[in-house]
C-alpha cells in the first residue's frame, strides 16, 4: 500500500511547497546549497535572483524532474503539497507549469493546433493521439480556459504560428484545464516586448485574484505582481532572504542578491530597480 497521502488528502493547510535544506549537485558543483523554502497555501510568491543563481534547478526540483541529494540526517526533503513522491501526471493536476522550455516543445517539430494543445493537457501529452478520448466536458473546460486567458480567437491556428505572448497564454490555458491549485511560472515574460509583457502580467493578476496561487520565477523585479507579497531572494544556490516585499525589495537586499549597487523605487503598485 502506498504510504503517501493521496491528492484527496491535501487539506487547506497543506503547504504548497516545503523544502528542508535541500542540495542539488551537478558534477562537483552544488547548484542548490542547503536551500530551505516554505510556501503556504494561497501564498503568491516570487523567486528572484540573477542568472546562474539556481532558479532553473529549483524549478526542476519543484516539478519533480530532479531530486535532491540524500542525507543521512533525514533532511534535504522536498515536499510538494505534502508529498515527496508524485506521479508527475497527477501532480500536474495540482501544479501547472509554464516555461520557455515547455513553449519550445510546442512551437517546433510536429505542428500542434491551439485547441488540441490545450485539451491534450488532460492526457499530459504534447498533442492529441489516436488513443486519446476527448469528452464533451474536456472540450468545454478547454474552451473555458482559453476564454479565461483571452485566447479563444487563436483556436484553429498552429502553435508555431503564434507570437511568444500568444503561445504563452495558450500554454497557461493548457495548465488551467485541470483547475490546478497553483501555477509555477518560470521566466514567463521571456521574449515579450514591453506592451505584451504588461498585458500578460495583467492576465496573471486576474488569475491570482481568482484564487490560483502563483509561484513566479524571474530575474526582473518589474515582473513581481502587486498581488505577490512573498519574495525569495536567491543567489549561488541559497536563499539569501525571504519575506514580504517591504523586507526583501530593498536596496540593501537586492544589492546583495545581484552583486551590484541596486536602487529600488515604486511605480504605483509595482516595483522597479535601477543600477547606481
Amino acid at each position: 500500500m502506498n504510504a503517501h497521502p493521496s491528492a484527496h488528502a491535501i487539506t487547506p493547510d497543506t503547504p504548497l511547497l516545503d523544502i528542508d535544506a535541500a542540495s542539488v549537485l551537478r558534477g562537483e558543483r552544488l547548484i542548490l546549497d542547503h536551500l530551505s523554502l516554505r510556501i503556504a497555501p494561497g501564498q503568491h510568491t516570487a523567486i528572484l535572483g540573477p542568472n546562474g543563481s539556481g532558479k532553473s534547478t529549483l524549478v526542476k526540483l519543484i516539478a519533480r524532474q530532479i531530486y535532491p541529494l540524500a542525507r543521512q540526517d533525514g533532511r534535504g526533503q522536498v515536499r510538494v503539497f505534502g508529498r515527496e513522491r508524485w506521479n508527475v501526471a497527477e501532480l500536474r493536476g495540482l501544479l501547472g507549469i509554464v516555461s520557455p522550455a515547455v513553449q519550445l516543445d510546442y512551437t517546433s517539430d510536429t505542428p500542434v493546433e491551439v485547441f488540441d494543445a490545450v485539451v491534450s493537457g488532460f492526457f499530459a501529452a504534447r498533442g492529441l493521439g489516436l488513443d486519446h478520448r476527448v469528452t464533451e466536458a474536456m472540450r468545454e473546460r478547454a474552451h473555458e480556459a482559453l476564454e479565461q486567458l483571452d485566447a479563444s480567437h487563436l483556436t484553429g491556428r498552429e502553435m508555431a504560428s503564434l507570437s511568444t505572448g500568444e503561445a504563452r497564454r495558450v500554454l497557461i490555458a493548457r495548465a488551467l484545464v485541470h483547475r490546478p491549485r497553483a501555477l509555477l511560472l518560470d521566466e514567463p515574460c521571456a521574449g515579450l516586448d514591453l506592451a505584451s509583457r504588461r498585458r500578460f502580467l495583467e492576465s496573471l493578476r486576474t488569475l491570482a485574484r481568482g484564487g490560483t496561487t502563483l509561484l513566479l520565477v524571474t530575474h526582473h523585479i518589474e515582473e513581481i505582481l502587486p498581488e505577490i507579497d512573498h519574495v525569495v531572494l536567491l543567489n549561488d544556490g541559497r536563499a539569501l532572504q525571504q519575506g514580504n516585499k517591504a523586507a526583501t525589495l530593498t536596496d540593501t537586499a537586492l544589492t546583495a542578491t545581484f552583486g551590484m549597487p541596486v536602487h529600488v523605487h515604486r511605480r504605483g503598485d509595482w516595483h522597479a530597480a535601477t543600477l547606481d
